[in-house]
Protein backbone atom coordinates (compact mmCIF):
# COMPACT_ATOMS: atom_id res chain seq x y z
CA UNK A 1 0.00 0.00 0.00
CA UNK A 2 1.59 3.08 -1.20
CA UNK A 3 0.19 5.13 2.36
CA UNK A 4 2.79 2.62 4.31
CA UNK A 5 5.90 3.81 2.24
CA UNK A 6 4.92 7.88 1.79
CA UNK A 7 4.33 7.70 5.85
CA UNK A 8 7.68 6.06 6.61
CA UNK A 9 9.45 8.50 3.96
CA UNK A 10 8.06 11.55 6.13
CA UNK A 11 8.90 9.82 9.10
CA UNK A 12 12.57 9.42 8.18
CA UNK A 13 12.60 12.99 6.89
CA UNK A 14 11.58 13.88 9.54
CA UNK A 15 13.80 12.39 11.65
CA UNK A 16 16.78 13.57 9.26
CA UNK A 17 15.35 17.31 10.10
CA UNK A 18 15.60 16.69 14.30
CA UNK A 19 18.95 15.47 13.73
CA UNK A 20 20.31 18.31 11.38
CA UNK A 21 18.97 20.68 14.03
CA UNK A 22 20.38 18.42 16.96
CA UNK A 23 23.64 18.45 15.46
CA UNK A 24 23.79 22.61 14.40
CA UNK A 25 22.85 23.12 18.19
CA UNK A 26 25.46 20.87 19.67
CA UNK A 27 28.02 22.08 17.20
CA UNK A 28 27.38 25.56 18.75
CA UNK A 29 27.75 24.92 22.30
CA UNK A 30 31.07 25.50 23.06
CA UNK A 31 31.00 28.87 20.99
CA UNK A 32 29.32 32.40 20.67
CA UNK A 33 26.04 31.28 19.88
CA UNK A 34 25.98 31.89 16.35
CA UNK A 35 22.58 29.67 15.52
CA UNK A 36 19.36 31.24 16.28
CA UNK A 37 18.21 28.56 18.96
CA UNK A 38 14.69 29.63 18.79
CA UNK A 39 14.83 28.86 15.31
CA UNK A 40 16.34 25.87 15.98
CA UNK A 41 13.81 24.72 18.56
CA UNK A 42 10.54 25.77 16.03
CA UNK A 43 12.36 23.08 14.06
CA UNK A 44 12.65 20.36 16.02
CA UNK A 45 8.97 21.05 17.21
CA UNK A 46 7.68 21.05 13.51
CA UNK A 47 10.31 17.78 12.82
CA UNK A 48 8.05 15.95 16.11
CA UNK A 49 4.58 17.05 14.83
CA UNK A 50 5.47 15.87 11.04
CA UNK A 51 6.68 12.95 12.42
CA UNK A 52 3.06 12.56 14.76
CA UNK A 53 1.48 13.04 11.81
CA UNK A 54 3.43 10.50 9.46
CA UNK A 55 3.28 8.15 12.34
CA UNK A 56 -0.80 8.87 12.61
CA UNK A 57 -1.01 8.34 8.78
CA UNK A 58 0.70 4.60 9.02
CA UNK A 59 -0.93 3.34 12.12
CA UNK A 60 -4.49 4.48 9.99
CA UNK A 61 -3.29 2.42 6.98
CA UNK A 62 -2.56 -0.63 8.89
CA UNK A 63 -6.46 0.00 10.62
CA UNK A 64 -7.76 0.10 7.42
CA UNK A 65 -6.06 -2.70 5.94
CA UNK A 66 -6.70 -4.75 8.69
CA UNK A 67 -10.30 -3.97 8.57
CA UNK A 68 -10.21 -4.86 4.89
CA UNK A 69 -8.35 -8.24 5.57
CA UNK A 70 -11.18 -9.03 8.28
CA UNK A 71 -13.84 -8.56 5.76
CA UNK A 72 -12.64 -10.54 3.01
CA UNK A 73 -11.20 -13.40 5.30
Amino acid sequence: MQAFSISAAGMSAATGRLAASAQRVGADAGVAAKTDLAAERVEQVSAKTDFSANAAVLRTADEMTGALLDLLA
